[in-house]
């Protein structure tokens, strides 16, 4: 089976399991505490040097990085629909990967650590990337229905979870339209499952 070495809160590690829950499979949710260092140990180096979450585990094979992961599994179950093997296609999908690793990460999430986890940096700085990083999203969704095209791709699951989850970083997606409509659309896959487990409260 499957091993997904895994915190909740990451939209990094969200993005596998909701690409996992998309495609039907069963997966062994290993749970990695950031805040104890857990990722800092030797073990954990051995699955991989960056001391970084999300990690893959596929029997005697290890993919890190949740990009990388996402296309593991995307060619592992030959979903062409998910990653495209035509030129165009691949280009078009590397294009918003870049997307995601950069403007994404480095706006959107940066700003939510900051807030969320108390991570440094300057927030103003990050928040005007984060912006920046929604118009981009938006303005190519005022064109076409997914990132890439009239389909559902990994360019999609990569962006989503930190954009979806922009109010965390005190960044408002009201007036992107395109953003909302997208939301929509993402929650109504078959197999869409929210960042946190709903919560059972008993009375």
């Amino acid at each position: 089976m499957l091993k997904l070495y895994d915190m909740e809160l990451s939209g990094n590690c969200y993005k596998v399991r909701l690409f996992l829950s998309l495609l039907d499979k069963d997966y062994e949710r290993i749970p990695v505490d950031l805040s104890t260092g857990e990722h800092m140990s030797a073990d954990f180096k051995q699955l991989n040097p960056r001391s970084e979450i999300p990690v893959l585990v596929d029997g005697d094979t290890v993919v890190w990085d949740s990009h990388a992961i996402l296309v593991y599994l995307a060619r592992q179950k030959n979903a062409d629909t998910w990653l495209p093997t035509d030129p165009n296609g691949m280009a078009r999908i590397q294009q918003w990967l870049a997307v995601a690793a950069h403007e994404v990460q480095y706006g959107l999430a940066a700003a939510r650590a900051c807030i969320k986890f108390g991570r440094p940096g300057n927030l103003e700085e990050l928040q005007h990337k984060a912006k920046n990083a929604l118009k981009l999203i938006d303005g190519q969704l005022a064109k076409t229905q997914w990132l890439t095209g009239d389909r559902a791709t990994i360019a999609d699951l990569a962006s989503y979870p930190y954009v979806r989850c922009a109010e965390d970083g005190h960044i408002s997606v009201t007036g992107y339209d395109n953003i909302r409509r997208w939301f929509d659309q993402i929650q109504s896959l078959d197999g869409y499952v929210p960042m946190l487990e709903p919560v059972e409260i008993t009375v």
